[in-house]
């Protein structure tokens, strides 16, 4: 968050406490020598790298914000490890701790609408990260927001590394010579909406771009290193010497092709992925991957944070962050090659 953005919100909450304001997290703590405000941040799966970069990230900062304003920040994160009946709980506990507002990175999308009721019962902000609520949700309340980065663009992105790597040197990518790119696609989990849209725009890209490609095969690897490293593993048996590209939905599943392709010993294949994740931007450096897509994590983190504390301080959020229909935050992308 910019500094002037935390001066803001620290001011805002020292008067609150000062002046006795009635707010979640000032009524709750004005006997307390110092501010508090907590917040429940839930997350589907711990274990995920990107998840655990922008982790990170909102505890970077909170730290960062107890420094600059004297203002103590509980952070109560949780990991559902992939169960919408665990995260189900954990909204409740949050609830039931009075935390002033959620952060959720949702299991399952289709369950927005019983965490908002939840929400809206105990008149608790929710800033949805990651995995987006459906539109109607979102708009059954003005205390609901969406952080995220926009799928389309990461896909654009994706396929821009591809077609322009093509135009420098096409026969990095038609290893063989035949004059087309053949080429496997590593895809996240089916009903999960980025990964439909990155499947589509990341090879409609290509074809807009005059890369003449075609898809020898493709599977589901729900994000996964270890899922996207079997079928990568079975389709260089199946395919042997054909494929020339991996396209990747995300950074993980990318390296899970590189590990079978260097178990085998293959060669002449490129791998693209999308999110920038640490593991993701060292396979770039040493050259095992073509390139990434990288979100901006500090800005996405401080935009999940940010919110949560405007809403949690009764702050104007579209005074600090610029939002589409008031509800929609879409943190800035670019692409990563070693070149």
């Amino acid at each position: 968050m910019k500094r002037e953005n935390q001066r803001r919100l620290a001011i805002a909450a020292a008067l609150c406490v000062s002046a006795g304001i009635v707010t979640a997290g000032c009524q709750r703590q004005e006997e307390e020598e110092t501010p508090s405000i907590r917040i429940g941040v839930g997350l589907y799966r711990g274990d995920d790298t990107f998840i655990n970069n922008i982790r990170q990230e909102l505890e970077r900062c909170a730290k960062a914000y107890e420094q600059e304003t004297g203002v103590k920040v509980h952070l109560d994160i949780q990991d559902a490890k992939g169960s919408q009946y665990t995260q189900n709980n954990q909204v409740e506990r949050f609830i039931s701790l009075e935390c002033d507002a959620l952060c959720i990175n949702l299991v399952d999308r289709t369950a927005a609408s019983s965490i908002i009721d939840k929400a809206m019962g105990s008149d608790v902000p929710v800033v949805f990260f990651n995995r987006e609520p459906a539109r109607e949700d979102l708009n059954r309340w003005d205390r609901l927001y969406y952080v995220a980065v926009s799928a389309k663009e990461s896909a654009v992105l994706q396929g821009n590394i591809v077609a322009d790597q093509y135009v420098q040197d096409p026969s990095s990518l038609d290893a063989n010579g035949d004059g087309v790119v053949s080429y496997v696609l590593l895809e996240g989990e089916s009903s999960h909406q980025d990964a439909l849209i990155r499947t589509e725009w990341s090879v409609q890209t290509l074809k807009d771009a005059g890369v003449p490609v075609e898809k020898i095969t493709g599977g589901i690897a729900n994000w996964e290193r270890s899922q996207a490293s079997a079928l990568m593993e079975q389709w260089l048996l199946e395919y042997p010497d054909t494929i020339e590209l991996v396209i990747s939905n995300n950074d993980d599943m990318a390296l899970g092709a590189i590990d079978a392709i260097e178990r085998a010993g293959a060669s002449g294949i490129q791998v693209v992925g999308i999110d920038g994740t640490t593991p993701g931007l060292k396979a770039v450096e040493d050259g095992k991957m073509m390139g990434t897509v990288s979100s901006d994590k500090e800005a996405y983190a401080a935009a999940v944070f940010g919110i949560a504390m405007d809403q949690a301080l009764g702050n104007n959020v579209e005074e600090d962050f610029e939002l589409t229909d008031s509800k929609y935050y879409l943190s800035p992308q670019h692409i990563v090659t070693k070149n």
